[in-house]
């Protein structure tokens, strides 16, 4: 049988119930306090380096990775399918214009061209047969014409006398249509040589003209091959340094294989990339800055490529002094291509991280904060010295400009002292 539980004990157990659950809130928010102060990241201000945001003016210029080249640089090929019998001179040589590089074994080109000699001769021969031929048969043509012409005038006479003697009553009315049928055919007769003359003139002219286009072809193959035979004595095109060449005895080469580049190490250019989205604001004629090591030059672009590669573009840039003695070919560069003036906008010092018009995640501490913010922050274009801030930073601002590494992926950072 149940009992009725007394009131003072209901009282009592409930106290104790609102009692535990006090302490189990206060221990989660105490938790929650403890763990919070643990993830929250701090360091001190002295260990970072901040650059501070402002407005001003910025000399807008996009910025690219370059290698100095020679301005001036041949690859030499074989013209011929051969085999190197001789080397004349090795990488690192200085050559003159004209120089013999290579030489190469030209027999079989030796005995092509001979045989294109004798057979271009013969035909030369049988194009004066032709034309001989077709003198004789012209002449042949108009030595008939000439009597058949003599006989016209003769039918013409005959005829005459036919008539007056049919006149005066010694002759027949049917001698004289004889008479006159004779001098219709021998009409015809001159009509007809005389058109096959025209036609016999057109179509020997026809056959000529057939025979010294095949004569000039053959003229054209022979002058391919004996140029083919000159280029085949591999020589410098000017004066320049052997740069590579292929110097083992016997080797054989195809026709169109490199062997040999030349190069001029007197002068040089900057073969540069820049990113696609800057690409448009590059043109031929922007002045660049060029930065090898410790030293600087100016040039201009002189060709922007027309198409992308894998996100970049190649430019080249034309130096001003492209005989510096401390360019090197190899030696990588950055470069800076000057695309205008932008007037009073929001600019933080150029910084390392900086590859072109994009959006960055940086740290940034509010004008006068003990704290800083991880923020999304859009960069425009750069100058020398400047980097345009379109959105995320505002003038007074600040941003770190050493490693954030330590920071994690916290989005706030404290700032000790």
């Amino acid at each position: 049988m149940d009992r009725e539980i007394p009131k003072q004990m209901l009282k009592q157990r409930r106290r104790r119930r609102f009692l535990l659950g006090g302490v189990i809130a206060a221990l989660a928010a105490g938790s929650v306090i403890f763990i919070g102060s643990l993830s929250e990241e701090s360091v001190r201000l002295a260990d970072i380096r901040l650059s501070s945001a402002d407005r001003g003016d910025i000399d807008a210029a996009v910025n690219g990775n370059g290698t100095i080249v020679a301005a001036f640089e041949e690859v030499i090929v074989s013209p011929v399918n051969s085999r190197i019998l001789e080397v004349y001179h090795h990488s690192g040589d200085i050559v003159e214009a004209g120089t013999p590089l290579l030489k190469l074994d030209l027999g079989e080109a030796s005995t092509r061209e001979a045989a294109e000699r004798d057979e271009l001769a013969m035909m030369r021969l049988d194009h004066q047969r032709l034309q001989a031929s077709h003198r004789t048969r012209l002449s042949d043509l108009r030595m008939q014409i000439k009597v058949a012409d003599m006989k016209l005038r003769r039918q013409e006479v005959e005829l005459s006398n036919e008539r007056y003697l049919d006149s005066i009553g010694s002759g027949t009315t049917d001698r004289v249509r004889e008479a006159e049928f004779a001098l219709r055919t021998q009409r015809l007769e001159l009509e007809q040589l005389r058109a096959q003359l025209v036609n016999e003139e057109r179509m020997l002219r026809a056959e000529d003209e057939a025979k010294l286009l095949e004569i000039s072809i053959k003229e054209n193959n022979l002058a391919q091959t004996s140029r083919i035979l000159a280029d085949a004595e591999i020589r410098s095109p000017r004066r320049a340094t052997v740069t590579s060449i292929s110097d083992r005895l016997g080797t054989t080469v195809s026709q169109g294989q490199q062997v040999a580049v030349i190069a001029d190490l007197g002068h040089y250019r900057i073969d540069a990339t820049i990113t696609e989205s800057s690409a448009q604001e590059v043109r031929a004629g922007s002045r660049a800055h060029v930065t090898f090591g410790r030293n600087h030059t100016e040039g201009f672009v002189s060709s922007v490529a027309p198409t992308a590669v894998n996100g970049m573009v190649d430019v080249k840039v034309t130096l001003d002094n492209d005989s510096l003695k401390e360019l090197r070919p190899g030696v990588k560069t950055d470069i800076k291509i000057s695309n205008g003036m932008k007037e009073d906008v929001v600019r933080i010092p150029n910084l390392s991280f900086y590859t072109g018009p994009n959006n960055y995640t940086l740290y940034v501490r509010p004008r006068g904060a003990s704290h800083l913010e991880r923020r999304t922050v859009r960069l425009g274009s750069a100058g020398y010295d400047y980097i345009e801030v379109v959105s995320g930073i505002q003038p007074g601002d600040e941003v770190v400009a050493s490693s954030t590494a330590g920071f994690g992926n916290a989005k706030r950072v404290n700032l000790r002292k």
